[in-house]
């Protein structure tokens, strides 16, 4: 997408260029990288405007549900004026204004396992804005088959949690989360105070920077827990399971012969 920063782009980024971790050569891959966002919810909003603000050439909005007035609680990509319309659409009218300067791909559809491989393949890096075990053990198979970096993220009333899938690096998503679990995301069966999804967005976000740019320590087999009511953070150490349907070698039964 680029060799080179332009004027008008070295003057948006000039405070990513004062960091050590970035600089020209970093954003330069920042420009030259790609994020694939399933969701276009409180996660999803938080995580792709600090993607796009960022200077992420080409970010990808999937969500197959339409603006509405409850959303706006915590979904702040949108606004009253997009109620009614596709999230994508709305979410990619406002990153459009955001930066201009990058690609934004919007994609009106549910996710499933016949779509998920042409699209997931065209992005480095997959967010999960979502908000079943459904989808994301559909996102994290192809992760794992395609070798894409899954960034797991799940809000629930004031807490939260988040974690970077590598399954070339680390545990899967399956590997942790085997039989799915009671609170998952942003159903309209629980309450969710509407910064604690922007939290964890943006927590996603600066681990997808991180992941562009080869630096820090990325959350790859920690399980990272949110408490906004106590304000605490903790980690969860995580493992891989070699017996895991989606990244393992599961032991057989019977007789090999």
């Amino acid at each position: 997408m680029g060799s080179k920063l332009s004027k008008i782009e070295e003057k948006r980024y000039a405070r990513n260029l004062l960091v050590p971790e970035i600089g020209c050569e970093g954003q330069l891959s920042l420009k030259n990288s790609s994020v694939l966002i399933i969701g276009a919810g409180g996660l999803g909003t938080a995580s792709s405007l600090y993607l796009a603000a960022a200077g992420v050439g080409r970010i990808g909005i999937l969500d197959s549900d339409s603006v509405e007035l409850s959303n706006l609680q915590r979904q702040v990509i949108h606004n009253t004026s997009t109620i009614g319309i596709p999230k994508v659409e709305s979410a990619k009218r406002k990153l459009d204004d955001l930066n201009p300067l990058i690609e934004v791909n919007a994609y009106y559809l549910r996710i499933s396992g016949e779509n998920a491989p042409g699209i997931i393949e065209n992005y480095d890096i997959v967010i999960d804005a979502t908000d079943n075990f459904e989808t994301r053990y559909l996102l994290n198979h192809f992760c794992v088959v395609l070798n894409k970096p899954f960034i797991f993220g799940a809000v629930y009333q004031f807490s939260g949690q988040m974690s970077v899938f590598d399954a070339s690096k680390g545990p899967c998503f399956r590997c942790v989360f085997k039989n799915g679990g009671e609170h998952s995301g942003e159903s309209k069966e629980i309450g969710i105070v509407g910064a604690v999804p922007g939290t964890i967005g943006t927590l996603q976000a600066v681990e997808s920077l991180k992941l562009i740019l080869g630096k820090g320590k990325p959350a790859v087999g920690r399980l990272i827990l949110y408490d906004g009511l106590e304000m605490t953070f903790q980690q969860i150490l995580v493992s891989k399971d070699a017996n895991c349907n989606d990244c393992g070698n599961p032991v057989k039964t019977g007789d090999d012969g």
